[in-house]
């Protein structure tokens, strides 16, 4: 018989804010967090000059606990540290029993650490190179820093998978956990602030140029809309058995009942609306429910035209009604690695409040797009048993989160 699985911490650096009483009164003065990068003007050949950066204290670690991190990695680590403390668990020494393991990833590691591997190979000189230079860059750097730091010693699951790195760790996560391998994990997923994430869409004709009017932009779903902006940030989910968090009197956030994940096997950048519409059948497959008993879905919405268009045709596919739909990146753009931890734990804060933030920027609704109900406005007064949090990556990556209020 498969464990029931409850979120029972959580914590995120935003671009927004670092916690729920900062976010939600943000998101409820609908004001973005985008701003003009005017140090980017260094690259006349990129068009785009917006991104969300956050604001981040020096959380006071050691040098010899940080020696290994880059900025992604001390996002995840910092985010980790409060959501284990949210959880009542940072102290506990179930953490180095075995049973506690860690599901975290991004969509590269630092990228400073990068580029003392360039130097190397342009200057044919190894003297930017250190005893940390790969442990920095490494792919798998935040769970490896986080199990660390904690002194996990279960399982480590670390998935590199850009905008569903966060989300597809808490699949994993989840299972390890619903299949009774685990009774703890930090899930969830970082990413550090860096032009060159920026100039990938930028190539593509995918990044927003409204450079002098940022508080316009991302305008998902929305006909108008130009194109997405990038963010960086890093959110944690603390997951746990059920029973196991019932014995030690724990407070339960809500409950994970569903997730699914497939891949397009198609096309690497371009969106596929059929596959994209099977992982949100999986997640309620998995969860048991029908679609009608979704209340709310928390939207990918990037704001390009191919992405939002065929991920609100996949939703309509799925749902065949028009189920509330809004996406949280017109606030604090696409946070990239971090999106799907960041986006599940503002849903199920947004949930239990009972109000969830409308579509920022969206005006015009593009006629292309699913017919569904965009949120708009002041956002929506909603009493949600359950909502869905959906995120696609480039590789046609999809997945689909489901959680359930607990009452």
């Amino acid at each position: 018989m498969k464990k029931r699985v409850v979120i029972t911490g959580g914590s995120c650096i935003s671009p927004i804010g670092n916690d729920w009483g900062a976010i939600e009164a943000r998101l409820r003065s609908r004001r973005n967090a985008i701003v003009r990068m005017a140090d980017w003007d260094r690259y006349p050949r990129m068009n785009t000059r917006l991104a969300a950066p956050v604001s981040f204290d020096d959380p006071g670690y050691s040098r010899k606990q940080t020696r290994g991190m880059g900025r992604v990695a001390l996002l995840a680590v910092a985010s980790a540290d409060r959501a284990l403390q949210d959880a009542g668990l940072r102290e506990s020494p179930e953490l180095t029993a075995g049973r506690a393991g860690v599901a975290f990833g991004s969509s590269t590691g630092n990228v400073d650490a990068l580029l003392d591997f360039f130097g190397m190979l342009h200057d044919n000189d190894t003297q930017g190179i250190s005893a940390t230079t790969y442990i920095r860059s490494m792919p798998q750097t935040c769970a490896v820093n986080i199990g660390v730091f904690f002194g996990l010693t279960g399982r480590l699951i670390t998935t590199n998978t850009a905008c569903t790195a966060g989300s597809l760790s808490i699949g994993y996560a989840f299972e390890a956990i619903q299949n009774g391998l685990q009774d703890v994990m930090v899930a969830g997923g970082a990413e550090e602030l860096s032009p060159t994430e920026a100039a990938v869409f930028d190539t593509l004709f995918a990044a927003s140029t409204k450079n002098d009017t940022p508080e316009l932009t991302p305008a998902a779903y929305d006909r108008d809309r130009d194109g997405l902006v990038i963010g960086e940030g890093s959110g944690a989910l603390i997951l746990e058995e059920y029973e196991h968090a019932r014995a030690r009197g724990a407070r339960i956030l809500a409950e994970l009942v569903g997730f699914g994940t497939n891949t397009d096997g198609s096309h690497i950048t371009q969106p596929n609306r059929p596959t994209m519409a099977v992982a949100m059948k999986l997640a309620l497959e998995s969860a048991g429910l029908s679609p009608d008993a979704i209340d709310y879905v928390n939207g990918h919405g990037t704001a390009t035209q191919h992405g939002d268009v065929a991920e609100s045709g996949a939703t309509r596919d799925v749902f065949d009604r028009r189920v509330p739909i809004s996406s949280l990146k017109s606030y604090m753009g696409h946070t990239l690695g971090a999106c799907g931890a960041i986006e599940a734990l503002m849903s199920i804060n947004m949930m239990n409040a009972g109000w969830f933030a409308p579509n920022l920027n969206l005006v015009n609704v593009d006629p292309a797009c699913g017919d569904l109900d965009y949120i708009q406005g002041d956002g929506r007064e909603l009493d949600a048993e359950y909502i869905m949090s959906n995120n696609f990556a480039f590789g046609g990556i999809n997945t689909s989160l489901i959680f359930k209020k607990v009452t």
